[in-house]
């Protein structure tokens, strides 16, 4: 008998994550020993904190510098996040979040983002 299918509706961003797991690429990124170990001194909120000033900087503006190469791969929990959520460069935000390029991120879509950051570093950490 077939398992019955998770509530994914019961979680916050449940149908991206869905989408994301299918993706060979996005569903390899964990956090590493480094990472988890940063996230746990510094804590969730220093952490988002970190995160919502690298939004701001590296992917709000219209044409970020270096963009689609702005996020590095390791080094910062939120970086890993942005990888493994498509929240890294413009071009994954148009794809799976249809925020467009070309213009600047409004304050809501740079809430967005952060939340699904968030989300994500908490299901890493087992925060429910």
């Amino acid at each position: 008998m077939p398992h019955p299918a998770p509530d994914t509706a019961a979680t916050p961003h449940a149908a991206l994550f869905a989408r994301l797991g299918r993706s060979r690429f996005r569903s390899r990124f964990r956090l590493g020993a480094r990472e988890r170990a940063e996230l746990d001194r510094r804590g969730r909120e220093k952490i988002l904190a970190h995160g919502s000033d690298f939004i701001a900087d590296r992917l709000a503006p219209a044409a970020p510098r270096n963009d689609g190469r702005q996020t590095p791969m390791r080094g910062h929990p939120v970086f890993i996040a942005q990888h493994a959520t498509a929240t890294c460069c413009r071009g994954c935000l148009a794809k799976w979040h249809g925020i467009p390029a070309g213009r600047a991120l409004s304050a809501a879509e740079q809430a967005h983002v952060l939340s699904v950051i968030a989300s994500w570093l908490d299901r890493e950490a087992g925060i429910p």
